[in-house]
C-alpha cells in the first residue's frame, strides 16, 4: 500500500537565491514550507558569485536594468522589494559589505555569509530543506499539487518553481522550470546564454592574438543600449563587463559595435597638423596616446585608412568610434552567468508571480523571462520575485 504524501502548505523547488528567499518569507508567515533541492548543498551559485564575494544587489536598481519581452513586468516586484530592503537584512546579520563601481554591493569577505543568512532566515520560518531530491515529478492534485521525488512524495496547495535556468550546468543547472511550464501549457521564451563571452572567427580570428588586453570602451547592444565598461580580449574572442552586458542583447548574425575611445575626439588630429607624419608610424603613435599599446598597434594595421587625406583620416577615426565585430557565437551556457528567456511573463501576475491559468503555481527568479544586467541586478530580481511569491502563497 503506497504511503500517503506528506502535506505542506507550500513546496518550493530549488534552493538557490530565489528559492531560499521565498521559502524563508513564506515560512515566517506561518506557512509549512518544504524546500526541495536536487544538489547536495543549497545555494551553490551564490557561493561562486562575485568571485566568491557575492555581488548581492545594486544600489541603482531600476526596471531599465532588465531585459524581457515585457519590459514593464518587473516593475511591480522590484518596487515592492528594493535594494535597501535586502541591505537591511544583510546589516541585521552584521555582514560587512562594500560598494564597488556603479552601485555594486559585495560582501567584504565570503559569499558564504549571504548563504548562511538565507539559511538562518529559513530556520526562523521552520522551513524543511531536503537535499539530493532527484527525479522530481509534479502532478495536479485535488487540492493543489503532488510532487514525487527520490526522497518520497509530498503535496501542497501551492508550488513555487525556483529551479533557475540553464547557465553553469556544472552547478547543477537544469531545464526543469521549462518542462513544468510546458506541462501546464505555459509559453516559454526560448532560453539563451546571457552575460556570456562572445567568440570571434574568420577574418576576425586575429584579434585573439591580443588575449589579455583590456580597454575602457562603449559596447553598443542591439536596440541602442550602451554599456561603458572594460572590454577584454580573450584567446577565443571578447569578454569583460562591456561585452558581457551587450551579449544579453546580441543575436547570431548581428554585429557588436564598439567605441574604442569614448569621449575622445581628434584621436588622429596629430596626423593633420603641418609637417606631421601621415604614415603607419604616425598612425600608431597617435593611437598609442589614447589606447593600450598592443591594441593601438593592432588597430593601426586592422583599421588603417585607405589613404592619408583628411577625409580618409576622418573616416578612419569614425570607424574607431563605431567598430563592428561579427561574433560567430557565444561561449554557451557553460560560461554564461545567467539565462535569458524563460517562462513568458504574459502567463504570470506581476505582483505575486502566480500563474494566471493554474492557481497556486508560481515561477520566480531566473526561471522567468526577466534578465538583469551585470552588477547585482539578477540577485535583486531573485530577492524581489521571491518575496512577491513568498507573501502570496
Amino acid at each position: 500500500m503506497a504511503t500517503a504524501p506528506r502535506q505542506f502548505d507550500v513546496i518550493v523547488l530549488g534552493a538557490g537565491a530565489a528559492g531560499l528567499m521565498c521559502a524563508a518569507v513564506a515560512g515566517q508567515r506561518g506557512r509549512r514550507v518544504l524546500l526541495l533541492e536536487h544538489n547536495g548543498q543549497p545555494g551553490r551559485k551564490i557561493l561562486i558569485s562575485g568571485g566568491g564575494r557575492c555581488n548581492f544587489t545594486n544600489q541603482h536598481c531600476s526596471p531599465e536594468n532588465f531585459l524581457s519581452e515585457n519590459p514593464h513586468f518587473a516593475k511591480s516586484a522590484l518596487s515592492l522589494y528594493q535594494p535597501h530592503h535586502f541591505l537591511e537584512l544583510v546589516e541585521k546579520y552584521g555582514i560587512p559589505w562594500h560598494e564597488k563601481t556603479l552601485g555594486q554591493l559585495f560582501c567584504d569577505h565570503s559569499s558564504r555569509a549571504i548563504l548562511d543568512m538565507l539559511l538562518a532566515e529559513c530556520a526562523l520560518g521552520k522551513v524543511e530543506i531536503l537535499l539530493n531530491a532527484h527525479n522530481v515529478r509534479v502532478e495536479s492534485a485535488s487540492h493543489g499539487f503532488s510532487v514525487e521525488t527520490s526522497l518520497g512524495a509530498f503535496a501542497a496547495p501551492a508550488l513555487v518553481v525556483a529551479t533557475g535556468g540553464l547557465s553553469i550546468p556544472k552547478m547543477g543547472a537544469s531545464g526543469l522550470a521549462y518542462e513544468l511550464a510546458g506541462q501546464f501549457n505555459l509559453a516559454v521564451v526560448p532560453p539563451r546564454p546571457a552575460l556570456v563571452p562572445l567568440l570571434l572567427g574568420g577574418n576576425e580570428a586575429g584579434w585573439t592574438d591580443l588575449a589579455g588586453v583590456a580597454a575602457d570602451v562603449i559596447a553598443y547592444a542591439c536596440g541602442g543600449t550602451r554599456f561603458r565598461e572594460k572590454m577584454l580580449v580573450t584567446h577565443r574572442g571578447l569578454s569583460g563587463p562591456a561585452v558581457l552586458q551587450a551579449s544579453s542583447y546580441w543575436r547570431p548574425g548581428e554585429p557588436l559595435t564598439v567605441d574604442f575611445a569614448p569621449e575622445v575626439n581628434g584621436i588622429l588630429k596629430p596626423l593633420t597638423e603641418p609637417r606631421s607624419r601621415r604614415d603607419f608610424a604616425g598612425l600608431r603613435q597617435a593611437l598609442r596616446a589614447v589606447l593600450p599599446q598592443r591594441l593601438a598597434s593592432f588597430l593601426a594595421e586592422a583599421g588603417a585608412p585607405t589613404g592619408w587625406s583628411n577625409a580618409a583620416l576622418a573616416a578612419c577615426e569614425q570607424r574607431l568610434h563605431r567598430w563592428d565585430f561579427h561574433p560567430v557565437g557565444t561561449e554557451g551556457f557553460e560560461k554564461a552567468e545567467v539565462t535569458a528567456g524563460g517562462v513568458a511573463t504574459d502567463h504570470l501576475q506581476a505582483r505575486t508571480m502566480e500563474t494566471r491559468t493554474v492557481p497556486g503555481l508560481f515561477f520566480i527568479g531566473e526561471a522567468v523571462d526577466v534578465t538583469g544586467h551585470l552588477g547585482g541586478f539578477n540577485f535583486q530580481w531573485a530577492w524581489a520575485s521571491a518575496v512577491a511569491a513568498g507573501r502570496a502563497v
